[in-house]
């Protein structure tokens, strides 16, 4: 069995984002920028953490398709008032995303979400294997996650009820839409950022921060102000694994929004958080 320090070397926490409360690095002089992930890290291909870290993804965004899009059809289904409906769908988002990212930080670094994986590997803080691996475990648990509520539910619920697809709402453009996703993505991502960031947590270590409680309230208040544009993607596999499930022509005519905007939104968050806030050139982490 693999003990700790091999997961360390080539797992998902390579490269430390907290340090423990207390500890003497309180200021930017104590703190040394860890070192970019490799593009290409062949050693991970031969260890057991790799595979259980996709597990981890597999199996968190499983969990989360689950839980948000019965909700959704819940909702849907009980004819409650609009802003009722909205924060309902908003807390189960962010709920969900609280609790699985708790849970799966420190096996996966808990994305559950290709547009993170990919803001991350732009950031040089997982290698371009692991971030493809994550993006396809993490879109086939979506699949699943939406498949088992269309079980449950029946074809004609699941279908009368939307089966929780993103599309772009009556009254909104595509360029509405992709604004949305954009924007919405952005926010996340640079939360995650912010939530995660090794300088920040050195620097301000007497101070206790719970990272996945900002990103969990950062994907309800974007859920909140979203829903009625888009419905709210700002995850692919989300909106891919409720498209497939679905499989209508209105939840595939918009759909390439739901990739296109959280892809830019999470490179604008990247650009943002290493070249701005942190004055990391991207150059310097080649």
């Amino acid at each position: 069995m693999e003990n700790k320090e091999e997961d360390v070397k080539l797992g998902a926490n390579k490269f430390s984002e907290r340090q423990p409360i207390g500890t003497a690095a309180q200021s930017d002089k104590d703190y040394k920028e860890p070192p970019p992930a490799p593009l290409f890290e062949p050693g991970e291909l031969k260890s057991w953490s790799f595979y259980r870290a996709g597990i981890a993804e597999f199996v968190a965004t499983f969990l989360f398709l689950y839980i948000t899009v019965l909700t959704v059809m819940g909702v849907n289904r009980s004819n409650k008032c609009a802003s009722v409906g909205i924060q309902g769908i908003a807390w189960a988002f962010g709920g969900m995303i609280f609790a699985l990212v708790y849970c799966t930080a420190g096996i996966s670094g808990g994305h559950i979400n290709p547009a993170v994986t990919f803001g991350l590997f732009l950031a040089r803080k997982l290698s371009l294997t692991r971030a493809v691996f994550y993006i396809i475990m993490q879109t086939l648990g979506a699949i699943c996650g939406a498949g088992v509520v269309k079980g449950f539910e029946g074809n004609s619920r699941f279908e009368l009820y939307g089966g929780g697809a993103n599309a772009v709402n009556p009254g909104y453009t595509k360029g509405d839409g992709l604004g949305a996703e954009i924007i919405g993505t952005f926010v996340l991502v640079y939360t995650v950022f912010s939530a995660t960031d090794a300088k920040r947590n050195a620097r301000d270590s007497h101070v206790p921060l719970l990272a996945p409680l900002p990103i969990g309230f950062a994907v309800f208040l974007v859920h909140l102000a979203t829903i009625p544009i888009t419905g709210t993607g700002i995850n692919p596999a989300r909106s891919l694994g409720a498209a497939i499930i679905f499989n209508k022509d209105h939840a595939w005519d918009d759909h390439w929004i739901f990739w296109v905007g959280p892809f830019i939104g999470a490179a604008l968050a990247a650009v943002y958080h290493q070249i701005v806030i942190r004055a990391i050139p991207f150059k310097a982490r080649a």
